[in-house]
């Protein structure tokens, strides 16, 4: 027999061994799928590698898909290290966006550099603003984190819903529901053929991997994370720690929703988060919240994304079959985090003889 305990500890060499089976088994069992599709799996494969990084269009596309990805994910993994589960990074992104387009849709005459200055600023406020509801209510009166920024993100979904349906929406459009597309000085600029979110992203790396193993704010989030109790003894003021970490984890949502809104979209649209808010606590949890390694998986995880899309179009594939293949990859490589803190343990007979025996006598002497 068998009983599933939990490890006591797992060397890094062990867990990267883990993984690697998983993504083994996964590429295996997406081949026996592909087959049963009449493919070759190794063709597939490749294609999907070239459909990522096969051509600089490729690439950059691959790059585009994964600066939402590194950005929410950053800002995820500072809850997260408190053990604050923001799971409303969709509906900060979508703030942050509406808040973007209120600037760029009011104040379009301003000069490009002022006009991106004020929709980075209030996009990050605005993300910032909608994340620190939850948190006053976590830090008042112990409210459901989970719960609260779930619901949300339906909220915010709702209101530009509203807006795009309602008094935003464009009356050039031909009646069709869309709010007017931007000005050309409301539209990020490209630097080596990529908008400049690639910046932002690289720069908020660094900064979370500094701010979290070196600034003092970073020490207390880790310690609340720990334990609350060794944090109250530390002296460590847990509401204001609570709001200003989710202040940062929404900020960053909010600039995310700020980049797509104005170098993805060219405007403010209910599509404009695409999951991308789900997605990043995909790319937090596989990261083990470390800022490096974020970059590293956003990069994978969008190259998986523009690898589906290719191989629909290379090989005739119907777009729930890539998303089949996408998420099989992604069940593996999620269910090895399982593998990593667990492991089977074999009982043997005597042992299990014994362990009955125990039980029996417990038993009787309660009698």
């Amino acid at each position: 027999m068998f009983k599933l305990v939990k490890r006591s500890e797992v060397s890094k060499r062990k867990a990267t061994g883990i993984k690697l089976i998983a993504i083994l088994l996964a590429l295996l069992t997406s081949a026996f799928f592909i087959m049963i599709l009449d493919l070759n799996p190794m063709s597939v494969y490749i294609s999907m590698i070239n459909g990522a990084f096969g051509s600089a269009y490729r690439t950059k596309e691959t790059i585009i898909k994964a600066i939402p990805l590194i950005i929410s994910a950053l800002g995820i993994s500072i809850a997260f290290r408190m053990q604050f589960w923001n799971i409303g990074g969709e509906g900060q992104i979508m703030i942050g966006a509406l808040s973007a387009s209120f600037v760029a849709l009011n104040f379009s005459q301003l000069p490009k550099p002022i006009l991106l200055s004020l929709m980075i600023t209030t996009g990050i406020i605005g993300g910032g603003l909608w994340a620190l509801i939850p948190a006053f209510l976590k830090a008042k009166w112990g409210t459901n984190e989970t719960i609260v920024t779930l619901m949300m993100n339906y909220i915010a979904i709702k209101w530009v819903t509203y807006l795009q349906y309602g008094p935003w929406k464009d009356p050039n459009s031909m009646g069709f529901p869309k709010i007017a597309n931007f000005t050309d000085n409301a539209i990020l600029p490209k630097f080596l053929g990529v908008h400049i979110g690639w910046i932002f992203a690289l720069a908020l790396v660094i900064f979370t991997y500094i701010f979290m193993k070196h600034s003092k704010k970073g020490y207390e989030i880790a310690v609340l994370g720990e334990s609350e109790n060794t944090a109250r003894y530390a002296g460590i003021n847990i509401q204001k720690t609570i709001i200003t970490a989710m202040i940062l984890s929404g900020g960053f949502s909010g600039l995310v929703g700020m980049i797509q809104a104005s170098a993805v979209n060219n405007t403010l649209s209910v599509e404009l988060s695409a999951g991308v808010g789900f997605t990043a606590i995909i790319v937090a949890w596989l990261s083990a919240l470390k800022a490096p390694v974020i970059l590293i998986v956003s990069i994978l995880f969008a190259a998986l994304l523009q690898g589906g899309s290719f191989i629909q179009t290379a090989f005739g594939i119907p777009q729930a079959a890539a998303l089949l293949l996408q998420g099989m990859i992604l069940f593996f490589v999620l269910g090895s985090e399982f593998f990593v803190r667990f492991k089977f343990e074999r009982i043997s007979k005597s042992k299990n003889d014994k362990q009955e025996m125990q039980e029996i006598l417990v038993g009787r002497e309660a009698k």
